[in-house]
């Protein structure tokens, strides 16, 4: 391929599949434990794994802080014809999540029960959080890395191997999360460590790229500045903040909906939250799939082919926050029996909930879109902007007063409305030139 005089057209293509399918495998590490612990184990279960959720967020968001800011560098790098700078974000960018991840396994097994009880495990949840929080944990540099070699394997041209890595993965998860659920029985502990062999063989899966010809991934430790190390913190941090404020708005959630409908509540958000990852994963599947052409193009300064791949990309984003939005309007049940075996009380609260969150895809697929369209034309503080409102400002504060006025749908029509606000503000924001 070649980024810089192939059809845009026929690139993003060739990224989108590979793109999509790696994302959306992702989410299924989460998505398979919803639907298995939700039908294996209970409905307390997956309220459990709902508080435990935001630990991924942090997780998952260290490998994108560093990998989708270097991974933008690196193909700006490759794109202005300096593949020696571009080793240097690589190098960079491992180094910082390595000392993260080793930070994160050992704080959070020390200080578990206090993040637990800060999280909002209650005494009907505790015992199924803690089985579960304890091996994730242990799994933190595994889903870090993953992250941050999807996101570098990508922009080295190589789309196809991050959606092997990621497929391979998440089958092997999905099987051993019935595995041992099912048959041995081990519950929300097999639950996780399914999760975490299979983004181990993910990583490792990834690895196979650095033993190609082709690679341009190889490490660099000669002049390396400070200033990369920032300019890396710059342009991934709203990625890392897309992720952290998720998890942030989930506790909110969680406690928003615990004080309105107790524990009942927080398993229909438990529903909403795994369709969100569902929708959020493709989404940024077709996101992804522009981002290494439009970086190398800036890199370039190929202006029209740029404008090309942004309009390509729109496009895309809301025709799959349409068809998302139009399948929880029309089939909210089958949405809610996919992760429980539901109760009268949860079928009277949850439909209602699915309709009203479903819409508010459409602003979050184009929202997502935007962020890393920013990110990739080296604009972070629009970018940052986006996914702040959408991610934590308005949700939270909608979250917080809308249910005073409309009692608990004011929860699920919170992120509605962020989502539309922020799209309005995206939009103005791209007719500002840079």
């Amino acid at each position: 391929m070649d980024l810089l005089k192939d059809s845009p057209q026929k690139l993003f293509l060739k990224y989108l599949v590979p793109s999509v399918s790696a994302t959306m495998v992702t989410s299924i590490y989460i998505l398979a434990d919803s639907i298995m612990i939700g039908k294996g184990i209970g409905e307390l279960a997956i309220a459990a794994l709902n508080i435990v959720l935001p630990l991924f967020n942090i997780f998952f968001g260290t490998g994108a802080l560093f990998g989708i800011g270097g991974a933008v560098l690196f193909s700006v790098s490759m794109g202005n014809g300096d593949p020696d700078r571009a080793k240097r974000y690589f190098t960079l960018a491992t180094l910082f999540t390595a000392a993260f991840a080793l930070c994160y396994l050992v704080v959070g097994n020390v200080f578990l029960e206090p993040i637990l009880t800060f999280l909002g495990a209650t005494d009907l949840t505790w015992h199924y959080a803690y089985d579960y929080a304890r091996w994730l944990m242990v799994g933190a540099p595994v889903f870090a890395f993953s992250m941050l070699l999807q996101s570098f394997v990508r922009n080295d041209k190589n789309p196809k191997l991050a959606m092997v890595a990621v497929i391979a993965g998440g089958v092997l998860n999905t099987f051993l999360d019935w595995l041992f659920i099912y048959p041995m029985q081990l519950g929300m502990t097999g639950a996780i460590v399914a999760s975490v062999i299979g983004t181990g063989v993910t990583c490792l899966i990834l690895c196979l790229h650095f033993f190609r010809k082709e690679c341009n991934l190889r490490f660099s430790f000669k002049k390396l500045r400070s200033r990369y190390s920032k300019e890396i913190v710059q342009y991934g941090a709203s990625s890392f903040l897309t992720e952290l404020s998720g998890g942030v708005l989930i506790f909110v959630l969680n406690q928003q909906a615990l004080l309105y409908a107790g524990e009942l509540g927080v398993t229909v958000y438990s529903v909403l939250t795994n369709s969100a990852y569902i929708v959020n994963a493709f989404s940024n599947g077709i996101a992804q799939a522009a981002q290494p052409i439009i970086a190398t193009n800036f890199g370039a300064k190929a202006q029209d082919r740029i404008d090309a791949l942004k309009g390509i990309g729109l496009r895309t984003a809301l025709i799959a926050g349409c068809t998302f939005a139009a399948l929880g309007l029309l089939f909210p049940q089958a949405v809610v029996y996919i992760f429980v075996h539901p109760t009268e009380a949860i079928l009277e609260l949850a439909p209602m909930a699915v309709r009203i969150y479903f819409i508010g895809f459409i602003g979050a697929a184009l929202n997502i879109f935007f962020t890393s369209y920013f990110q990739a034309t080296l604009q972070p503080s629009k970018a940052l902007t986006v996914c702040m409102l959408r991610g934590l400002i308005l949700s939270a504060l909608f979250a917080y007063t809308l249910p005073l006025v409309l009692d608990i749908i004011g929860i699920w029509a919170s992120i509605l409305l962020a989502e539309f606000i922020t799209l309005g503000i995206a939009l103005a924001m791209d007719r500002k030139k840079k």
